[in-house]
């Protein structure tokens, strides 16, 4: 069985939102549909979560340790320089 992607995870998750939404499910069906909705976001939040982690910059300080630094996106880093003036 193939390792499933977030983008995968997203998909069928808003797939069933559009069911949950639109289609006249049994309270049973309905109930199932949610489940697996809630297992595909904990899914989803978790890979969300590893990604920010790799994405943080290791940064060498001054004193030669190294340091874990969040990544900064360039409009915020902007926003920063600005709001620091």
């Amino acid at each position: 069985m193939p390792k499933q992607t977030f983008e995968d995870a997203m998909k069928t998750l808003e797939s069933i939102v559009d069911e949950l939404e639109d289609k006249d499910l049994t309270l049973d069906q309905a109930l199932k549909k949610f489940q697996q909705g809630m297992k595909l976001s904990a899914f989803c939040s978790k890979k969300l979560d590893e990604t920010e982690k790799k994405v943080s910059e290791l940064v060498e300080a001054d004193s030669g340790a190294i340091r874990e630094r969040p990544f900064a996106v360039e409009d915020e880093a902007a926003n920063e320089e600005q709001d620091g003036s």
